[in-house]
């Protein structure tokens, strides 16, 4: 059975209106190019219908990208080398610039990212690329930042993942810790010995002034030593002590 030519042609046209549906997800944006000009807004979600080849698509994600930042090699303000890796977690705002006005804006910004990168980390010493991380991420995010934006792409965080120190650093700065631990240390010891010091002058005020006290304290001395049952002990006496019992006993004779 032969078809006739308007059956023929409506079987085309419905085939081709079947071929020009295309789906877009709820975080894809369609970029459409109708002969070769941009149209003035992307496309989607849900349905949208693109007749080909007079229209072009291009999908583009709006979802956030996690882009690893490999390790690169920086030499800092105080010239210590490291290997320096990073993450950046950007996304597209503006889908017809990233497909403008770049070819590829992820190949785009992992580049940028790396020269930022280096060119920020190498301003900075040692000691504030490892304590100052936060302050730098913030400062290496609002350059990507300002340098995508034309792009349409935002820069939501940059964060510093990994500084790698050459061996004889670490051995320096394990040095340095130690060094500052024993300092310290004797901080600690010498505070302890002044507030001792100044407890042992009141002390020694106040037996000054009851000179029978130096002897009530001999005397707990003795009953703490011989509480640990040693068969001989030698015990110093002042001679303050010995006029004492010397003046006692005169006066008993």
């Amino acid at each position: 059975m032969e078809l006739s030519p308007i059956v023929l042609v409506l079987m085309i046209v419905v085939i081709y209106l079947i071929s020009s549906i295309k789906i877009l997800t709820e975080y894809e944006r369609g970029v459409i190019f109708r002969l070769g000009k941009l149209l003035g807004r992307p496309k989607g979600p849900g349905v949208i219908l693109v007749f080909a080849p007079i229209d072009r698509i291009v999908r583009v994600s709006l979802r956030t990208v996690v882009l690893d930042v490999p390790p690169q090699d920086v030499i800092t303000r105080d010239n210590v080398s490291v290997k320096v890796s990073a993450v950046v977690y950007f996304r597209v705002i503006t889908p017809n610039k990233s497909i403008v006005e770049v070819e590829n804006f992820r190949y785009a910004t992992s580049q940028l990212a790396q020269t930022t990168l280096r060119s920020v980390l190498g301003q900075v010493d040692l000691d504030d690329l490892l304590s100052q991380r936060e302050r730098l991420n913030q400062q290496l995010q609002q350059i990507l930042d300002q340098h995508t934006d034309p792009w349409g792409i935002k820069v939501s965080s940059v964060e510093v993942k990994h500084v790698d120190l050459p061996p004889d650093m670490q051995r320096a700065m394990a040095r340095q810790a130690e060094a500052e631990r024993e300092k310290r240390a004797k901080i600690i010891h010498a505070a302890g010995e002044l507030e001792a010091s100044e407890k042992l002058s009141q002390a020694a005020n106040v037996i000054a002034a009851e000179p029978i006290a130096i002897t009530l304290r001999y005397l707990q001395t003795l009953t703490e030593i011989a509480s640990e049952k040693n068969s001989t002990i030698v015990f110093p006496l002042p001679i303050e002590m010995l006029h004492l019992l010397k003046q006692v006993v005169d006066k008993k004779a």
